[in-house]
């Protein structure tokens, strides 16, 4: 029997079939799956359909990564995160929590997509930005820079979200908007002044 260790000492493993990459016996890779040689996936992680995992990437704890998702570079994909579709994750881009990147989405950079959140359809979320809370960040919509959507916050359409802007609780920046520098939108407390 082989073991290998993720990072918590030794544990039984393997090398996957397609890639060479260690697999825990714990986790669970299909086939069809790539692993590259340098990437790690522990746990009780999932790699299904034809994803791939690739670099020095690493998929762990209840983490899933399907259909024809990528999870590359230095990226981590952990908790109970989803990504699939032909979503990306790669560079240094962390997903972790129950968050979901789904369509053609990519997180990309120092990015984080923690929680609730979901990043899906042609979204980038890249730079240091975070996408967090139960945000959504959606259609061709960018956040990047040092960016913070959160809360119950939707992002969609054309919409840029840069530099330290935060986009928080129910507020909506769709269509063609640019929130940026140090701009602050949110949504109103009853009883303030409009």
């Amino acid at each position: 029997m082989s073991t290998f260790d993720f990072g918590d000492g030794p544990v039984p493993a393997h090398r996957h079939q397609n890639g060479g990459g260690w697999v825990a016996d714990t986790a669970h890779v299909v086939a069809s799956a790539y692993v590259g040689s340098d990437a790690r996936v522990y746990g009780e992680a999932r790699v299904l359909g034809e994803a791939r995992v690739l670099g020095e990437a690493r998929v762990f704890e209840k983490a899933q990564v399907f259909e024809k998702a990528r999870v590359y570079g230095n990226a981590r994909v952990f908790g109970n995160a989803r990504v699939f579709e032909k979503a990306q994750v790669f560079e240094k881009a962390r997903v972790y929590g129950n968050a979901r990147v789904f369509g053609k989405a990519q997180v990309f950079g120092d990015a984080r997509v923690p929680g609730e959140a979901w990043v899906f359809g042609n979204a980038r979320v890249f730079g240091k930005a975070q996408v967090f809370g139960d945000a959504r960040v959606f259609g061709d919509a960018r956040v990047f820079g040092d960016a913070r959507v959160f809360g119950d916050a939707l992002v969609s359409g054309d919409a840029r979200v840069s530099g330290t802007a935060w986009v928080s609780g129910d507020a909506r920046a769709f269509g063609d908007a640019w929130v940026s520098g140090d701009a602050q939108v949110f949504e109103k407390s009853e009883g303030e002044s409009p």
